[in-house]
């Protein structure tokens, strides 16, 4: 193993025949040394100077690498984690799969837990909030109202009606359906839905009066009987029809032949079919007469 000091007196004293170079296993160079005598008198003693600056670390991994084997330290004694190499792909992969088998058996966990929750008639908070939500036909109504701004109002009107159909009492359905039939020049079922709207608590009347959409209705003969009225359609019914209005209300303000229980269902059905926006007033009054002969 060389020395550091022994290689700098070689150079100070022997330097003009490259007797360091020599000692240090560098015989091509020592050769050098001894054709340029001169020059390498003042070479020697350089090099002299720079051995003895040279800490031993560097002098043993420059002049005895077979020998100098250093001592690592400990990675988290010298590096944070940002500091530390960047991870291969391999690795990577590695941690990924473990990841995922950690996800999976912890899924698999979860599922069992609620298994035995559920069989002792338990039920967690998260099953709580995962349950399904109550279908109010809103899907439907912002399908609706994508068609009516694509002008489509007759696509929009059966997303409308498919949304009334699962929450009659959707102010905005309403109103919506109300401005598509409006669109298409159907009063009728127009100031139908929109009396609805009105009566479920729509109150926002300058729209109505000041609505591109409801521009028809207003030039309607009927549309002033209708403002005057509040937005809502005068009860053009006699005592009878009063009655016949709601089959299932018991006070009657006449007197009215027996109806027995098929009759009542069917009058309850059109009822119905009238408050989904499927019949007109008109044809509602028709098919009722209809059935009471």
């Amino acid at each position: 193993m060389k020395e550091k000091n022994l290689a700098a007196v070689l150079a100070f004293f022997g330097g003009s025949v490259g007797l360091h170079r020599f000692y240090l296993g560098q015989i091509g160079l020592g050769i050098l040394y001894v054709i340029i005598s001169p020059i390498a008198l003042l070479l020697g003693v350089i090099d002299a100077i720079v051995f003895l600056s040279m800490d031993q670390d560097t002098f043993d991994a420059k002049y005895n690498k077979r020998q100098y084997h250093p001592v690592q330290p400990a990675r988290e004694q010298y590096q944070s984690p940002r500091q530390q190499r960047p991870m291969t792909d391999r690795e990577r992969r590695h941690e990924q799969r473990q990841r995922e088998r950690q996800q999976r058996e912890q899924r698999r966990q979860d599922v069992q837990r609620r298994g035995r929750q559920q069989s002792r008639g338990q039920t967690t908070p998260s099953a709580a909030r995962t349950a399904a939500p109550v279908n109010d036909g809103a899907a439907e109504r912002q399908a609706g109202l994508r068609y009516f701004k694509d002008f489509e109002y007759d696509r929009a009107i059966i997303a409308f009606e498919r949304a009334l159909a699962k929450n009659p009492k959707d102010v905005a359905s309403h109103f919506n359906i109300a401005c598509s039939y409006s669109c298409e020049e159907e009063a009728d079922k127009a100031f139908y839905h929109l009396d609805r709207a009105v009566a479920l608590g729509f109150s926002d009347f300058e729209r109505i009066r000041t609505h591109d959409s409801l521009a028809f209705l207003r030039v309607q003969d009927r549309y002033e009987a209708f403002e005057t009225n509040g937005f809502r359609l005068a009860p053009d019914l006699s005592e009878e029809e009063v009655v016949l209005e709601n089959p299932i209300k018991q006070e009657a303000l006449v007197e009215l032949p027996e109806i027995n229980d098929d009759l009542l269902e069917q009058l309850q059905r059109l009822a119905t079919l009238r408050e989904k926006g499927l019949l007109t007033e008109g044809e509602f009054a028709t098919q009722k007469k209809r059935l009471l002969g």
